[in-house]
C-alpha cells in the first residue's frame, strides 16, 4: 500500500488514530466517549475531515455502523470507551459477524499496567468478542497503531466481509512515536480466494446446460459482493429462476418474470416449491440456513447442487456440493456467464411455466382484519407503493419484517436493510440512522415493531441533533407479534408474556416528539395515505408515525421449525396443493420424494 512521500511526522497515538482514520477514507464515525478512549476524543476537534456522531448508546452506535455498511458497500466505523462502552458494542459486533457486515469498532481500554488487574472498566473486550469477530487486535503501543488500523479495515472489507475490534489501551492513545503508514500488511494466512477455479466453472456450466429443473438460490454474499448486475446477467442469459433469502432481497428485482421471491420458513409457496422440486440448485452467497432448508435431510431431495462462496467453510457445511465453488460472487457469476454465452442452453420453458403458474396462484397475501381494524401488511405495501423510487428500507425483527420482505417492493442494491442471522430486535432505528448518513439524498424509511422500536429508539435524539431525517412507521399490534404467533400456532393460545400493552404505553407520539421528532399515530384506514405523503413530505427532522393495526394477523407462508419444507402452509391449517404444478409422478404430493441419499446428508 504505497504512500505519498513526506517528512515524518511525530504524533500521540490519539492522533494517530485520527489520521489513519482519514487515509482509510473513512469520512463518519459513530461513538460514544469514555475514560478509556477519551484521548482519541481530543484531535477529533481539530479540523478533523472524520465526522463524529454522538450516538446515546453503544449499541446503537454499532448498527449505526452496520446501517451506513449495508448502504454504501463501504466499511462502517464505530468507536466507544473500554468495559460496558465496548461490551455494549457486543450486539452489534455478533449481528454484523453473522450477516457478514464489513465494521471496524475502535475501543479503548485500560492503559497496559492495568490489564489483567480488574482495573475500573476494565474487560478482555478481544476475548468477549473473538467468536463473533472476523479479527481482532488489542495495540499497546502508539507507533502499531496505523498498520493495526491499516488491516483492520482491510480484513473488515475483503474476502468474506465482516467485523474487526481494534483495542487500543490508554497509554498507547496518549504515546508520542513517529507516524508511518505501512507500505504493506503484514497478514500471514489470509489470502482469501477470490478468483474461482476454472475447472470448477466449467464442471458448473456443464451441470447448467444439462439441467431441466435448475434454481438459482441466491443469498447475501452476492449483495455484498455488489454482483447484481452479474446476476441478472447469468438470469437473461439462461432464464433459470431465482430466490433470494432474506439477506438478499434487494439484488434481483421482484418485478422480473424469473423472481420467485424468498424461500424458507416463511418464504413464498413458488421459492419454496422450486427448490424442493430443483434437480439443480446454483447457491451463490448462501450458506443453506435452516430458516431457507427446513428438516435439513428432506431439502431439495433429488437435486444436485453447484456451492459457490467466497468462504470456504461454508462449502458443504450442512449440504453436500457437487460443484464446490470458491471464489468472490461477482467474479464467479461472471465467469459463468462467460462459459455459458457461446453454449446452446436447454429448454425449460415448461419449468417455468409451473412455477410462473405456482407463483400466481400461491402469491403472498393476507386475510382481511375485523371490521374497524387495519392489516398490517396492507399498511407496509403502501409505505412501499408511496415511498420515493430511491428509498431505503430497514427493518426491525419480527412479523413486520417478514411482511416487508413480501410486499415492499425490491428493485436495486443497497435499498435492503435487515438483521438476518441474528435477528436482532432493535436494529432498525440505528440502522436506519447510519443508511440515512451514508446515503443523504435518499429516502429512507424504517419498518419497526412495537417491541423493537422501545429497544433502541433514543437514536432517535442523535437523527434530531444531527439533521438526520429517517422515517419509521411503528407497525402496533400492541404484542410481540411472531412470539404470538407461534404462541397461537405451538403452545395452544397460552400468551405468555408477549402482551405489551402498548395501546396505552408509552404514548408514541408524545415519546417520538420528546426525541425531537415530528410524530402522527393513524388508526383509521382513509388516512393511512395522507400520513405516508406527509412523512415523505418533510426531509429536515425524523419523523414517527405509528400505525395501530390488527393484533392477531399472522405471517404466512410458514413452515414450521424442525418440519420439511413440503409441509409449508398458507393459512392456518392450509396447505398449498403441489400434485397441479407436478412434472413427474414422484413429485405429485407434499412428502413423497423427502429422502436425502446418503451423499446428499454428507
Amino acid at each position: 500500500m504505497a504512500d505519498n512521500p513526506r517528512q515524518p511526522r511525530l504524533m500521540t497515538g490519539a492522533q494517530m488514530i485520527v489520521a489513519s482514520l482519514e487515509k482509510l477514507g473513512v469520512d463518519v464515525v459513530f461513538g460514544l466517549p469514555g475514560g478509556a478512549i477519551m484521548p482519541t476524543y481530543d484531535p477529533l476537534m481539530d479540523s478533523s475531515k472524520v465526522r463524529h456522531i454522538l450516538v446515546r448508546h453503544e449499541q446503537g452506535a454499532g448498527h449505526a455502523a452496520e446501517g451506513y455498511a449495508v448502504a454504501t458497500g463501504r466499511v462502517g466505523v464505530c468507536m466507544a470507551t473500554s468495559g460496558p462502552g465496548a461490551t455494549n458494542l457486543v450486539t452489534a459486533l455478533y449481528d454484523a459477524y453473522l450477516d457478514s457486515v464489513p465494521m471496524m469498532a475502535i475501543t479503548g481500554q485500560v492503559g497496559s499496567s492495568l490489564i489483567g488487574t480488574d482495573g475500573f472498566q476494565e474487560a478482555d473486550i478481544r476475548g468477549i468478542t473473538m467468536p463473533i469477530t472476523k479479527h481482532n487486535f488489542l495495540v499497546t503501543e502508539a507507533a502499531k497503531i496505523p498498520l493495526a488500523l491499516a488491516e483492520a479495515h482491510h480484513i473488515a472489507s475483503t474476502g468474506r466481509p465482516g467485523p474487526v475490534l481494534v483495542d487500543i489501551a490508554k497509554n498507547a492513545q496518549q504515546e508520542t512515536a513517529e507516524f508511518v503508514w505501512p507500505k504493506q500488511y503484514d497478514l500471514p494466512g489470509y489470502k482469501p480466494t477470490v478468483r474461482p477455479h476454472s475447472r470448477q466453472i466449467k464442471e458448473a456450466a456443464t451441470l447448467i446446460r444439462e439441467a431441466t429443473r435448475p434454481v438459482l438460490y441466491i443469498g447475501g454474499g452476492v449483495a455484498r459482493a455488489n454482483a447484481a448486475h452479474e446476476l441478472m446477467r447469468l438470469v437473461e442469459l439462461t432464464d433459470i429462476p431465482v430466490t433470494t433469502t432474506l439477506m438478499a432481497r434487494d439484488v434481483f428485482p421482484d418485478s422480473h418474470p424469473r423472481a420467485l421471491g424468498m424461500p424458507g420458513m416463511h418464504g413464498s409457496v413458488a421459492a419454496v416449491g422450486a427448490l424442493q422440486r430443483a434437480d439443480l440448485i446454483i447457491a451463490v452467497g448462501t450458506r443453506f440456513d435452516d430458516r431457507v432448508t427446513g428438516r435439513l435431510d428432506t431439502f431439495a431431495p433429488l437435486a444436485k447442487v453447484i456451492h459457490a462462496d467466497v468462504d470456504p467453510a461454508e462449502i458443504g457445511k450442512n449440504r453436500h456440493a457437487d460443484v464446490p465453488i470458491v471464489g468472490d460472487a461477482r467474479q464467479t457469476l461472471a465467469r459463468l456467464v462467460d462459459s455459458l454465452s457461446d453454449k446452446s442452453m436447454p429448454d425449460i420453458s415448461a419449468w417455468n411455466s409451473q412455477l410462473d403458474a405456482m407463483k400466481q396462484v400461491y402469491a403472498p397475501s393476507w386475510e382481511e382484519p375485523p371490521a374497524g381494524k387495519m392489516s398490517p401488511q396492507w399498511v407496509i405495501s403502501r409505505i412501499g407503493e408511496l415511498a420515493p423510487d430511491d428509498s431505503v428500507f430497514v427493518t426491525g425483527v419480527g412479523q413486520h419484517q417478514m411482511w416487508a420482505s413480501h410486499f415492499l417492493p425490491h428493485t436495486r442494491p443497497h435499498t435492503w436493510l435487515t438483521s438476518g442471522g441474528a435477528g436482532t430486535m432493535g436494529y432498525c432505528v440505528p440502522a436506519a440512522m447510519g443508511a440515512q448518513v451514508g446515503r443523504p439524498d435518499s429516502t429512507v424509511w424504517g419498518i419497526d415493531g412495537d417491541g423493537c422500536f422501545q429497544m433502541t429508539n433514543q437514536e432517535l435524539v442523535t437523527c434530531a441533533l444531527n439533521g438526520i431525517p429517517v422515517k419509521i412507521a411503528i407497525i402496533n399490534n400492541n404484542v410481540l407479534g411472531m412470539v404470538r404467533q407461534w404462541q397461537n400456532l405451538f403452545y395452544d393460545q397460552r400468551y405468555s408474556q408477549t402482551d405489551l400493552h402498548s395501546d396505552t404505553l408509552p404514548d408514541f407520539v408524545k415519546l417520538a416528539e420528546a426525541l425531537g421528532c415530528v410524530a402522527f399515530r393513524v388508526t383509521d384506514k382513509d388516512k393511512v395515505d395522507e400520513v405516508i405523503e406527509q412523512a415523505n413530505a418533510i426531509t429536515d427532522r425524523p419523523v414517527v408515525v405509528e400505525f395501530v393495526v390488527h393484533k392477531d394477523a399472522m405471517v404466512w407462508p410458514m413452515v414450521a421449525a424442525g418440519t420439511s419444507n413440503d409441509e409449508i402452509k398458507i393459512a392456518q391449517g392450509l396447505a398449498p396443493d403441489w400434485g397441479e404444478y407436478a412434472e413427474e409422478e414422484e413429485l405429485s404430493a407434499p412428502g413423497s420424494a423427502v429422502t436425502a441419499t446418503s451423499e446428499q446428508k454428507d
